[in-house]
């Protein structure tokens, strides 16, 4: 039976108004959809300049970039905000450099690429040595960002990256890969007067890189000067004492200029020889750059040294005197760059090479002339990042230039400044609110450092060009170190002895069943723990491991205050915090804020004491505080502009952003989220 004329009237019309709301809505429809997600056709950058300062924290109410960028303060900040993205970003367990570092340049959690600490163990490896260091590209299980990109026909620069060492690129370059443990990498020492050794005892295993590598500060003997040819007259009988760092001995002369009737030196003459003259300084005085022969890997290595007086108070008051002496070599030589031809050309385009300020541990918190010490040595450091940034992108036109100084951490986890100026730390109310001001001062001027580097980046770019600045951690205030070792020790569970003359731990590996190894982890075996170490098991490594949990848990400090934030059994690692479980302890622990792990022992046994340094961030769960954030800016072809993040993002996140804003297919082992937020 055929439709009533009318019914087929209707239908008619209700199939026109169908068409007439489908033209309307279908446009919105897919304007709606190009915002929720980029175009995959849509405009891609060519190249990548990636900055990624160390330990730069950023967030909205103590350390709050963004505003000072909007105040004019950090005007390359701005102009980045203004023409692109921005925002924070949350770092990865246990939140601090090798770890993030390798989660920023996969885009995988710890658990995938593998580096889940800087020293690490493995089974069949004695735990009295590092089995894998984190800051070695052998470390990583996944490939990084620059293999990628190499292998998609970019040109790649990388500047002090930890983790670019030994070196992965086939055309590109790498130059000084931060403690890869590969080339002839020379750090600056201290030389302090030998005096009682007792500042050599309190320092301990702290004298040393990492606290088991090379020493730091060294402790040298002072005698009557003799052989000398040409050296200045003293008033008082002349003085010697002889710095070898790195192979290569500086002779030094003290002498005394007051003819006073008082023994007071006040100057030193520095030579290589005894005959020729280097330099002769004052107190708080700085050689130029001076070229020395130095020793690596059984190499004679053409360097450079630059030497200050930190401190000179050589009097008759004093058996031997005081004096505090700081050789500062040349980061950069033929042997840590690839291609080695490169580093002759970056030390005649941006001079010697000061990578960072300091060391670590913290060498100059010791004493009161350290923090000027500290503030120069800065500063060499981002006049020469500067400068070397400038050289490379004009130079080399590299199509990706990643790029890390170490000196945000250094400042912001030395003595002098963090916890002086967060309201969060007990140590706040130290200094008055002027001497607060300049505090902030010296820590805004870094902070402007780090944004002339970004200038050079934004005058070079051209509109292919995608502009990063990231960071690996924040830093919070530290107000306990919290010894571990020296409370199992306590308990029974660690047996040690302390050499008398350093001050360095002597531990009894096979009387010692519990061990707290840097920097969150935990190592437990029933039957002890010397030889090559295996992973316990069994009703009696249970029995322990229970007892172990419940002295961290127990634990407080004189106020009442438990340091111990979570523990985790290592078989939960990578359920919990995505660590991988064949390189952690057997419990994996987190501090709370204003705690810190400590791995040092003392003859006291003192589970809690006050530390120098005032910043830490190793083994803080990041998500329980914002003095562990970090920025993200980014701009560029692709990039909303003037875009403010709507909440803080992931730090795997990054990677597959950059990657699909450079038009590069994001490898299958990637775990991060392209932040879709951003796009055009």
């Amino acid at each position: 039976m055929s439709d009533d004329p009318k019914k087929k009237l209707r239908k008619f019309v209700v199939f026109l108004s169908c068409l007439a709301v489908l033209s309307f809505v279908a446009p919105l429809v897919a304007r709606v959809g190009a915002r929720q997600a980029p175009d995959p056709d849509g405009p891609k950058a060519q190249k990548l300049y990636w900055f990624i300062p160390d330990g730069m924290r950023a967030e909205p109410v103590v350390f709050n970039v963004f505003k000072w960028a909007r105040e004019g303060k950090l005007p390359h900040i701005k102009r980045m905000m203004e023409e692109g993205a921005y925002g924070y970003c949350i770092p990865n367990f246990p939140s601090h450099t090798p770890v993030n570092f390798a989660t920023l340049l996969t885009g995988a959690y710890p658990k995938t690429h593998g580096v889940a600490d800087g020293p690490m163990h493995v089974e069949g490896r004695t735990l009295d040595g590092v089995a894998v260091t984190g800051f070695s590209s052998v470390a990583r299980k996944v490939p990084a960002i620059w293999t990628t990109l190499e292998e998609a026909g970019k040109s790649v620069v990388l500047l002090s990256i930890p983790g670019s060492t030994p070196p992965e690129l086939d055309e590109g370059f790498t130059i000084r890969g931060r403690w890869g443990g590969w080339g002839a990498d020379f750090h600056a020492i201290n030389f302090q007067s030998r005096g009682d050794l007792s500042a050599r005892r309190k320092q301990g295993r702290s004298v040393r890189m990492f606290f088991m590598g090379p020493e730091l500060t060294r402790y040298i003997e002072v005698r009557p000067a003799a052989g000398w040819s040409g050296a200045p007259r003293s008033s008082s009988p002349p003085l010697e004492a002889q710095m070898t760092g790195w192979g290569a001995a500086i002779f030094v002369y003290f002498y005394d200029t007051r003819d006073d009737g008082k023994v007071r030196y006040d100057r030193v003459v520095f030579s290589l020889d005894k005959k020729i003259h280097l330099a002769d300084l004052a107190q708080g005085q700085w050689t130029p750059w001076l070229p020395i022969v130095l020793r690596s890997q059984d190499q004679d290595v053409a360097s450079h040294v630059k030497i200050k007086i930190i401190a000179l108070d050589m009097d008759d008051a004093q058996q031997g005197g005081f004096f505090r002496i700081r050789c500062v070599y040349n980061n950069l030589n033929r042997l840590i760059v690839k291609p080695s031809f490169v580093a002759d050309e970056l030390i005649a385009g941006a001079g010697p090479m000061v990578d960072f300020v300091d060391n670590f541990p913290a060498q100059l918190v010791y004493y009161p002339e350290d923090k000027k010490t500290f503030l120069e040595e800065a500063q060499m450091s981002w006049e020469w990042h500067r400068h070397a940034a400038r050289f490379i992108l004009e130079t080399y036109r590299p199509d990706v230039f990643i790029q890390d100084p170490y000196t945000p951490n250094q400042m912001l986890t030395s003595r002098w400044w963090l916890g002086f100026i967060d309201p969060l730390s007990a140590r706040y109310h130290e200094v008055s609110e002027e001497q607060r001001q300049a505090l902030w001062e010296e820590v805004l001027k870094m902070y402007q450092e780090i944004d002339a580097v970004l200038g050079e980046y934004l005058r070079r770019a051209d509109p292919s060009t995608l502009v990063v600045l990231s960071s690996d951690h924040g830093a919070a205030p530290l107000e306990q170190y919290v010894n571990l070792n020296n409370l199992f020790a306590k308990e029974g569970l660690l047996v040690f002895s302390v050499n008398q003359e350093t001050g360095e731990p002597v531990i009894d590996w096979e009387r010692s069943r519990v061990i707290f190894l840097k920097m969150d982890n935990i190592y437990i075996h029933s039957r002890g723990l010397s030889g090559p170490w295996k992973r316990d098991s069994g009703p009696a490594y249970e029995i322990l491991r229970r007892r172990v949990i419940k002295i961290l848990e127990k634990m407080r400090d004189e106020h009442g205050r438990k340091p111990l934030a979570k523990v985790v059994r290592w078989e939960d690692a990578e359920g919990f915090w995505d660590l991988p479980p064949d390189r952690v302890g057997d419990l994996v622990v987190a501090n709370a804020p204003g705690f810190g792990w400590n791995e040092e022992m003392s003859q006291d046994k003192a589970v809690f004491s006050v530390p120098l340094v005032t910043g830490y961030k190793q083994a803080i769960v990041a998500q329980t505080t914002q003095a562990m954030w970090t920025p993200f800016v980014i701009v560029g072809p692709g990039v909303k502009k003037n875009y403010a993040l709507k909440k803080p993002i992931k730090m795997v996140d990054q990677y597959p952003t950059i990657m699909r804003l450079l038009g590069v297919k994001i490898p299958g082992f990637v775990e991060g989220r392209v932040v879709e937020e951003i796009f055009e």
